[in-house]
């Protein structure tokens, strides 16, 4: 599901962003504390540390606030400047309501098993909700055969037909010559011109672009989302994607 080296890079800014949450919290103990009656000295380091070392103790939740908080920061940051790109499709690369006024972005791989999965949960949130539109990003990382299946998957939008393809190439399987034609013939293609298509510099530059999305969004692998301000790696489950939808529409 790799597609970048960026786990070690997450780690760390994981463990960067607990290490901040901690003396975020600590500033506001001492500011708290400092203005009590019997605060130490200032100088009394050892007191300080003592006295934050408690409060964090007794309240722990104050640190996952703090982490939230600088992981929607975070977050901005990554979707600032992109995101209108990110949630313009590849003309006729949708699922769900074209028109829809809720737009869930999903980075995808014709291979990969967990977007398979992840079939049943789009289908599931387009059913309960009339105004979604679900933005399509092919992103080929796993195989050669990914990246045939993609620009087939293209081609098919510019046929009006990439829900079909869609649907019949992740019920074919992984992606191979056989199931990619087959895919493709279920979903009534005209042949010749899906395989012109397909080697099209536009077909080309969609999926380099979506490559560095991926890669400006630390996307390590498929499936991931974008809906509204929030980003989500893996196959989170219908109810998380759900819960965000709900926040967008709001």
């Amino acid at each position: 599901m790799n597609i970048l080296s960026q786990n070690s890079a997450g780690a760390w800014r994981m463990i960067c962003a607990a290490l901040v949450g901690a003396l975020v919290a600590g500033a506001a103990v001492w500011a708290w504390h400092a203005s009590q009656p019997d605060s130490p000295a200032v100088g009394d380091r050892v007191a300080i540390e003592k006295v934050v070392h408690d409060y964090i103790l007794a309240n722990p939740e104050i640190l996952p606030k703090a982490m939230e908080n600088l992981q929607k920061r975070e977050t901005a940051k990554q979707l600032a400047g992109v995101q209108d790109d990110i949630e313009a499709p590849f003309p006729g690369a949708i699922l769900g309501n074209p028109n829809g006024k809720v737009t869930l972005v999903e980075f995808s791989d014709f291979a990969c098993t967990y977007c398979r999965q992840s079939e049943a949960d789009v289908a599931a949130l387009i059913a309960a909700n009339p105004d979604l539109r679900v933005v399509v990003r092919q992103l080929p990382i796993l195989s050669e055969q990914s990246t045939v299946a993609a620009r087939m998957g293209l081609a098919a939008a510019r046929q009006g037909r990439y829900a079909a393809f869609h649907h019949a190439m992740y019920a074919a399987g992984r992606p191979d010559p056989v199931a990619i034609e087959a895919a493709a013939r279920s979903a009534g293609l005209d042949m010749a011109r899906a395989q012109r298509d397909a080697a099209s510099p536009e077909v080309e530059k969609e999926i380099r672009g979506n490559l560095e999305f991926a890669r400006q969004l630390g996307f390590n692998g498929t499936p991931s989302w974008v809906i509204g301000d929030e980003i989500h790696a893996g196959a989170v489950g219908r109810d998380v994607l759900a819960e965000a939808i709900g926040k967008a529409r709001g």
